[in-house]
């Protein structure tokens, strides 16, 4: 019976069940949506990434557009999930990612898909929720740490 089932599901035409122009991950995992007045992933991950390879590690640097140089040093706000960098059920050092996170083991944001954020009073930890947070965009990268946004003097709106 279930070798009749195989056969008939691999002689059968099979349809992709996803919207037109979406690449399979954007199907099931979605940027976290852009707050009133706020700035977009759709716009912080128009950042080109140029990488290189030297003694066999990656180096990784932004080369950012005109739209977001307009943003260096500008207070701003942004929404996402958060991914603690310490262990406490506080945190005021962060990152926070445009999509959920998909594995616990294996994070695999491109370096346009986060921003390390700081903030001056710490807040709870919620890895599940999407948070909104307001502070000051310091563009960086050029140092090839992969780390293409940071927040300071941020705080959670």
């Amino acid at each position: 019976m279930l070798a009749l089932f195989v056969a008939a599901m691999l002689t059968s035409p099979v349809q992709a069940q996803r919207a037109a122009g979406l690449r399979p991950a954007e199907t099931v995992w979605r940027p976290a949506a852009t707050p009133p007045g706020g700035v977009s992933w759709a716009l912080l991950e128009s950042t080109e990434e140029i990488t290189q390879e030297r003694s066999g590690l990656i180096y990784s640097k932004p080369r950012f557009p005109a739209q977001v140089r307009a943003l260096a040093g500008r207070t701003i706000k942004v929404s996402g999930y958060m991914l603690p960098l310490q262990s406490g059920a506080r945190q005021s050092h962060f990152v926070l990612l445009a999509y959920p996170p998909d594995c616990p083991f294996h994070l695999n944001p491109a370096p346009d898909q986060f921003i390390e954020i700081r903030v001056s009073r710490p807040v709870g930890v919620d890895e599940t929720s999407v948070r909104t947070f307001e502070g000051k965009l310091v563009l960086s990268g050029a140092d090839e740490s992969g780390v293409f946004y940071k927040m300071v003097e941020g705080r959670e709106i």
